[in-house]
């Protein structure tokens, strides 16, 4: 049996994990299950998995849950804020950990599981897009296990050699990142000038949350993911190649020196990659839908640089290896994505504010999480700035 730890367990992640260990509750324990503010669906899962700690925001939170749950004489023991996350991604008893906390919130718990040996589930892509050379390092030194659980890496994960898992020049010739193009694929730059959040958030082929689904629409999340790749397979970055597949059936695949290309396939549902790491090295049976292979052909297109402007400017910052911007780019992103749901800026803005701040702010290369943070807090500081400025 395997101790874990879901850190966002209230996420679509995290309840995606829940669903596979309540269908194999022999195989894991749940040490413990963390959550931002959302308690109502904590304290539901609290009293379905039992956990030995619950992790929220703040101290009110903690207090209500706690309470809530004595009510029921659920045992479970409420921590909050960024030391109760620490405490239960690096306790001893813990053998993996489901790292699902979406943003920078994510990165101190995570690395602190790192620095502790543990296997880690990756999902929060901000370990590695803003602290990938950090993270890569001390996972390395402390022999921790990064399992990548976002379906494109996972699929690459599954594609490369099995005796590393890592790019290796001899025989691989390109990795390929697959790529829905998200909903406005086929729209020119003329008519996304009055999309709407809730347009951008129709993602047509996944469930996601809205954060994220405006991400695969301005292809930022596939911009994030070349950084990932970049850090998680130690793998040159004129290697990795973006390719369109509006199926969203090929996850994503290894392009080998001999003509040979090994794919990743699957119903995109994210059970299969989540399933995949919990259980690794074996195979589990996952409930997931089956793949019908005549339901709807399979197509492929090049990634237009112009229409989406984002893939080729991370190019430029990993070949100059510019470990700061890939920071400042993700900080100001979510900012930005959030002024879009809220309404307060347009879609093509978020692009124009990305490039204009990326311009204006040049920082040096983070050497600890600390300058990560640091990084990160001037970048936000700056982008909303200019939001109050250029708005009023």
């Amino acid at each position: 049996m395997k101790v874990i730890t879901i850190l966002g367990a209230t996420g679509s992640i995290g309840v995606n994990t829940l669903e596979i260990i309540r269908d194999n509750p022999a195989d894991f324990e749940v040490y413990a299950l963390t959550a931002h503010r959302n308690i109502e669906l904590l304290y539901q899962q609290c009293l379905k998995f039992s956990p030995r700690y619950a992790v929220v925001a703040d101290e009110s939170l903690a207090n209500k849950l706690s309470n809530d749950l004595k009510a029921l004489d659920c045992q479970t023991i409420v921590l909050y804020g960024k030391e109760g996350l620490i405490s239960v991604a690096s306790a001893d008893k813990v053998d993996m950990v489901m790292a699902a906390i979406v943003g920078i919130a994510g990165l101190a718990p995570t690395f602190a599981a790192v620095n502790k040996g543990k296997t880690i589930l990756l999902a929060n892509k901000e370990a590695l897009v803003t602290a990938g050379e950090i993270f890569m390092r001390a996972a390395k030194q402390s022999n921790a296990m990064i399992l990548p659980v976002d379906s494109e890496h996972n699929a690459i994960f599954q594609c490369l050699p099995d005796q590393d898992k890592h790019y290796d020049q001899l025989a691989i010739s390109r990795i390929i990142l697959t790529a829905s193009g998200g909903p406005f694929r086929e729209k020119s730059l003329g008519e996304l000038k009055d999309i709407t959040p809730d347009e951008a958030c129709a993602h047509p082929n996944w469930q996601m949350g809205r954060k994220i689904s405006v991400d695969s629409s301005t292809m930022m999340n596939k911009a994030l993911e070349v950084i990932e790749a970049y850090w998680l397979f130690q793998v040159p970055v004129e290697k990795i190649e973006v390719l369109i597949h509006p199926q969203s059936i090929v996850h994503s695949m290894v392009e080998y020196h001999d003509g040979s290309f090994i794919a990743q396939m699957g119903s995109p549902d994210m059970k299969t990659p989540i399933g995949y790491a919990m259980y690794y090295p074996q195979r589990h049976k996952i409930n997931v839908p089956k793949l019908d292979f005549t339901a709807k052909p399979l197509s492929f297109n090049a990634l237009d640089g112009q229409r989406f402007a984002l893939i080729p400017l991370v190019y430029d910052m990993l070949k100059r290896q510019d470990y700061a911007a890939t920071i400042v780019l993700n900080a100001v992103n979510e900012v930005l994505v959030e002024a879009f749901l809220a309404e307060k800026i347009q879609y093509l803005e978020i692009i124009e504010y990305i490039e204009r701040v990326l311009q204006e702010l040049k920082l040096n290369k983070p050497e600890t999480i600390d300058d990560v943070i640091a990084i990160d807090l001037k970048a936000r500081r700056h982008v909303s700035v200019l939001l109050n400025t250029d708005k009023d």
